[in-house]
C-alpha cells in the first residue's frame, strides 16, 4: 500500500475528489487505483480566505507500486497496522485497579491474552455513575465515590473524549482502533484532532467492558483497592472493599491505573512506603467564549461549515515570571462541568458532546507549578496544595459547590465581578461572580493576567471583556509520581505492581494513558510467560 502525503483537499471533497487527488499526484489514470482512504486530514487554517484541508492518503493500485514510488517524493510504501496480541501462558489472574483508559485498554490486553484480568473499580458503571452525575449538577448532592473523577471510564468519559495526543508509539493505533470497532466514530482514524464526545464514550467504554467479560475477565464495581499483602517485597495479594466489607484476592501482578484524583488511594500507598515523589503540574481556570466568536475567529467567513464543526485552538506563552501559561483540554462547543470529588472542595473541567453544538466554547487557562510552591517536600505536598485550592474555590462560591466566576475585564483589572455579559457561564448548579485572585496564588493570578493578554493578540477576541472565568482548574494532571523501573514498569519497591496512566504520573490524557496500560499488561504477560518456561 502507498502513503500520499500533504495532499491538499477542499472542504466539500467526495470520495470521487480522494480518486481524483490519488490519480494526479501519482500521475496514473483513475482506473489504475483499487481503493483510496484516508488516513489523516487536519484543518489548515492559515490563511482565512482559502481553509482546506490537508491529507495524507492510503492508496492501493492495480499496477506495480515500486514503479510509482521511484517518482514521487510524497510517496510511500506502508503496511497496514496490526497489533499482535501476545498469548497468556497461565498463572493467577492480574488485578487492574481503576476502569480509566489505562485500566480499561490493560484490561482489554490481558483479556485477549487470555488472562482473564479481575478489575477493580471504585465507582459506578457507567450508566448509575451518569445519573449519579446529572442529580449533583442539578442538586449539587455529590456521591464521593461516583462523579465525575470516578466510575467505568475514569475522568475522560466526563469530558469530550479528546484523543489528540503527544506519544508517537505505535500502541496509539491499536487504542483507536478499539475505540471504532467498540462503537466509537471512525472519523477518530483519521482527525488530526479526534475527539469521540461524552455522549458517545459512554457507549464505547461500556461495549469494552462487554468484550472483557466474554473473554472471561471480571469488573468489580464499587469495590476500592485498600491494601497490599507482601512477602520478601514481592506483591501475594491484594485487600479489596466493597459495601465494607473486605475481600483478599491472591495475585502476584497488580496493575495501579488509579487516576489522578484518588488521593485516599495515595495516602495509603504513602502509608505503606512505596517509593512516591511530588511532582509538577498545573492549576488555573475555564475561560468560556461564545462559540461562534471562537469560530469566526479561527476560520473567517467558513465559520459555520458543516465539514469544519466547531473551533478549537492551542496556545501558550511565557510569563514575566518564568511560568509557562497555557491553554489545555479545550472543548468546542461544550460546557464547563462541576468535577468534584471531596465534600467542602470544588473544581472544574470542561466537557462536550460530539455534535460540540453548544452555544460556548471553553478551554482550561493552566499556568505551571512545581513542588517548590507547595510549601513543603513531602510526597503528597502536591496534593495538600491542589485541596487548599479546591477549598478556598468552594468558600469562594457560597460553600454550596456554586463556582466562583469573574469576567474577563474584572480579572484583568483585579476586581470583582458583580454582573456577567454576552457570555453566560454553562457551569451547574450555579455560579457566584466573584474576584478569583482572592484565591489564586499572585504568581498564577498575575501569569494568568499577562496571558490572557498575550493569547488576545494570537487569537482575536481571547481576551473579550465578557469571556467567563470560571474556577478552579486544578487537576490537569497528577500531583505525585509512583516510581517504577524504567525497564519492567515494576514499582521501585514493591514486584509485581505495575504502576500505570495518568494517575501514577506516566501518561496525560486518554491516549497516552490507553497506551500506558497496554504497554504495563504486555510486562505482566512477559513476566508471568518467563515464569512458566522451564
Amino acid at each position: 500500500m502507498i502513503r500520499l502525503n500533504n495532499i491538499k483537499i477542499p472542504l466539500d471533497y467526495t470520495d470521487k475528489t480522494l480518486l481524483t487527488a490519488a490519480a494526479k499526484e501519482l500521475r496514473v489514470d483513475r482506473q489504475a487505483i483499487r481503493s483510496v482512504s484516508l488516513f489523516r486530514r487536519s484543518v489548515d487554517a492559515r490563511k482565512k480566505d482559502q481553509l482546506h484541508f490537508i491529507c495524507a492518503l492510503d492508496v492501493e493500485l492495480h499496477i506495480s507500486e515500486n514503479k510509482i514510488l521511484s517518482k514521487n517524493k510524497n510517496a510511500v510504501k506502508v503496511t497496514p497496522y496490526r497489533y499482535e496480541v501476545p498469548q497468556w501462558t497461565g498463572g493467577a489472574a492480574p488485578v487492574v485497579v481503576g476502569f480509566g483508559p489505562a485500566g480499561m485498554f490493560a484490561a482489554l490486553v490481558l483479556a485477549q491474552s487470555g488472562a482473564k484480568p479481575i478489575v477493580l473499580e471504585r465507582g459506578k458503571d457507567v450508566d448509575a455513575r451518569t445519573a449519579d452525575v446529572h442529580r449533583f449538577w442539578t442538586t449539587g448532592q455529590l456521591d464521593e465515590t461516583s462523579n465525575v473523577q470516578f466510575g467505568e471510564g475514569g475522568a475522560g468519559t466526563f469530558s469530550d473524549g479528546k484523543l489528540n495526543t503527544g506519544t508517537k508509539d505505535s500502541r496509539r493505533r491499536k487504542v483507536l482502533q478499539e475505540f471504532v470497532s467498540h462503537g466509537a466514530p471512525e472519523e477518530i482514524l483519521y482527525n488530526a484532532k479526534p475527539h469521540i464526545g461524552t455522549d458517545k464514550l459512554k457507549i464505547t467504554v461500556k461495549n469494552i467492558r462487554e468484550e472483557i467479560l466474554s473473554l472471561g475477565g471480571r469488573v468489580l464495581f464499587e469495590t476500592k483497592l485498600s491494601g497490599f499483602q507482601t512477602r520478601d517485597g514481592k506483591l501475594t495479594a491484594v485487600v479489596a472493599q466493597h459495601n465494607g466489607k473486605e475481600e483478599i484476592i491472591e495475585t502476584d501482578s497488580v496493575l495501579l491505573a488509579i487516576g489522578h484524583s484518588a488521593r485516599d488511594t495515595f495516602e495509603m500507598l504513602e502509608r505503606q512506603k512505596l517509593p512516591i515523589e511530588a511532582k509538577p503540574f498545573s492549576v488555573g481556570a475555564r475561560i468560556e467564549h461564545l462559540r461562534e466568536k471562537i469560530d469566526r475567529a479561527q476560520y473567517g467567513k467558513f465559520a459555520g461549515h458543516k465539514a469544519l464543526g466547531a473551533a478549537a485552538y492551542k496556545m501558550n506563552v511565557q510569563t514575566a515570571n518564568g511560568r509557562g501559561a497555557y491553554t489545555f483540554c479545550m472543548c468546542p462547543g461544550g460546557k464547563v462541568v462541576n468535577a468534584s470529588s471531596e465534600a467542602g472542595r470544588l473544581c472544574t473541567n470542561g466537557m462536550s458532546e460530539f455534535a460540540r453544538d453548544a452555544v460556548n466554547s471553553n478551554a482550561a487557562l493552566l499556568v505551571s507549578v512545581n513542588p517548590a510552591d507547595y510549601g513543603s517536600d513531602q510526597p503528597l505536598a502536591g496534593m495538600y496544595f491542589q485541596r487548599d485550592l479546591e477549598e478556598k474555590a468552594f468558600r469562594l462560591g457560597g460553600g454550596s459547590f456554586a463556582a466562583p466566576v469573574q469576567r474577563v475585564e474584572d480579572f484583568l483589572q483585579n476586581r470583582a465581578s458583580t454582573h456577567l455579559g454576552e457570555v453566560q457561564p454553562s457551569f451547574l448548579p450555579e455560579t457566584a461572580p466573584s474576584n478569583l485572585h482572592d484565591i489564586l496564588p499572585t504568581a498564577i493570578g498575575e501569569s494568568m493576567q499577562e496571558a490572557i493578554t498575550a493569547m488576545g493578540k494570537k487569537l482575536r477576541g481571547f481576551d473579550d471583556g465578557d469571556a467567563v472565568l470560571t474556577g478552579l482548574e486544578t487537576r490537569s494532571s497528577s500531583p505525585i509520581r509512583i516510581l517504577r523501573s524504567a525497564e519492567t514498569l515494576q514499582s521501585v519497591g514493591l514486584q509485581g505492581l505495575y504502576p500505570c496512566g495518568e494517575g501514577a504520573g506516566y501518561a496525560g490524557g486518554i491516549i497516552s494513558a490507553a497506551v500506558d496500560g497496554i504497554k504495563c499488561a504486555e510486562k505482566i504477560i512477559s513476566a508471568k510467560n518467563k515464569k512458566a518456561t522451564p
